[in-house]
């Protein structure tokens, strides 16, 4: 482990490396349990090599890097790739331009917010970037079940954080009986309409859920002390118990094209256990022959249009995670959208997916947050 004290760089628009890097914010109030869920999910990583800022000035333990202490205004860089900065939101670019230097071959960032911060300031921020090289992957709001009442009356602002959250975590269900558990998921779906809702105790949530694990046969180069510690631990656990026993994974393969208009529709209205969906879709619309990547974390949703490589062949893959998901429906509904003659279409049938394209848009109601890249 080394560290250094890293001052943040002039502004500056960094070279185009391949895709761009998804950024994830951590929101939630003081003691909801964000660095526990942080924790989780560098502990829970594999291969994915992450990205962490912490934008807040106090100690994050890092159990999976047997890392713990104060992290204020230095950087803690570890052979598995984890970088680890405590900012202050107006350098929030620079320390994201580092991240993304191809040097760390970085695959997700990770902000944890602060507890008393606005994330709304975040994703407006990060929206707004000029980095090609990171995009906003959603916002994740972790609520605390024991306190949830005390946090709404001490934090009015709570009801406006959960309406711009594209996912919500009720944590540390288990200090609470299933009767009040049930009341708080209530009033959530009533403060949160449409926007998924996973419980958890000790912020334990399947990574699969906001980002990729790389398989360790595909982490490239040597593995690193913490690599192969965290890997010889997951080969001898028993993972009945683990937060991804608690989710189902659904595949749709289709050589045949999709229709725009009925896969957006597809979409929206995606049942509340569907946490995500990943993939690349074909629409082969005149005009919008590429191939399209599809993001979606909870109500977020992203596209991005992407060239074919050579040879490649013209087809829909889709992966779609969720919990108490009925997958033969989804799949149904999947092949409802197929478009036999999609050179027939016309180019206005790609507008709903082109709300969800990366725009320099502003925001309709007043936020500052591009509507687009809701759902």
């Amino acid at each position: 482990m080394s560290t250094s004290q890293p001052q943040p760089e002039p502004s500056r628009v960094p070279r185009r490396t391949g895709q761009p890097i998804p950024v994830v914010v951590l929101a939630g109030f003081l003691g909801s349990g964000k660095t526990t869920l942080l924790n989780h999910l560098l502990a829970h990583r594999a291969g994915t090599r992450v990205g962490v800022v912490v934008n807040d000035f106090g100690s994050i333990e890092i159990d999976a890097m047997s890392v713990a202490g104060q992290v204020g205004d230095s950087m803690v860089s570890l052979g598995g790739g984890c970088l680890c900065c405590a900012v202050d939101g107006s350098e929030l670019d620079a320390y994201l331009a580092k991240l993304s230097d191809p040097v760390h071959r970085i695959d997700v960032i990770v902000i944890e917010a602060s507890g008393l911060a606005e994330p709304q300031e975040m994703i407006r921020m990060l929206v707004a970037s000029e980095n090609p090289d990171v995009r906003y992957g959603g916002m994740v709001e972790v609520v605390d079940a024991a306190e949830f009442d005390a946090t709404r009356r001490a934090h009015p602002e709570t009801d406006r954080h959960l309406a711009v959250a594209d996912l919500v975590v009720l944590n540390k269900t288990d200090r609470v009986d299933a009767a009040e558990r049930a009341r708080i998921e209530t009033e959530l779906g009533a403060l949160s309409p449409g926007i998924p809702l996973v419980t958890a105790d000790h912020g334990r949530i399947d990574p699969e859920l906001l980002f990729d694990r790389r398989p360790w046969t595909e982490t490239r180069g040597q593995l690193s002390f913490e690599d192969l510690l965290t890997g010889a631990a997951e080969d001898t656990e028993d993972h009945s118990g683990h937060a991804h026993t608690r989710y189902e994974t659904t595949e749709f393969v289709t050589d045949g094209a999709l229709a725009p208009r009925r896969f957006v529709e597809f979409l929206d209205s995606r049942p509340a256990g569907l946490y995500r969906i990943k993939g690349f879709v074909y629409f082969g619309v005149p005009g919008h022959e590429e191939k399209y990547e599809v993001h979606a974390v909870g109500r977020f949703l992203r596209f991005a249009p992407l060239p074919w490589a050579r040879a490649e062949p013209r087809r829909t893959q889709l992966v779609l995670i969720g919990s108490g998901t009925d997958g033969p429906a989804l799949l149904r509904a999947l092949e409802a959208c197929r478009e036999p003659a999609p050179r027939d279409a016309r180019p206005e049938s790609m507008w709903g997916v082109l709300r969800y394209v990366r725009q320099e848009a502003e925001s309709s109601d007043g936020t500052g947050v591009p509507a687009a890249p809701y759902s």
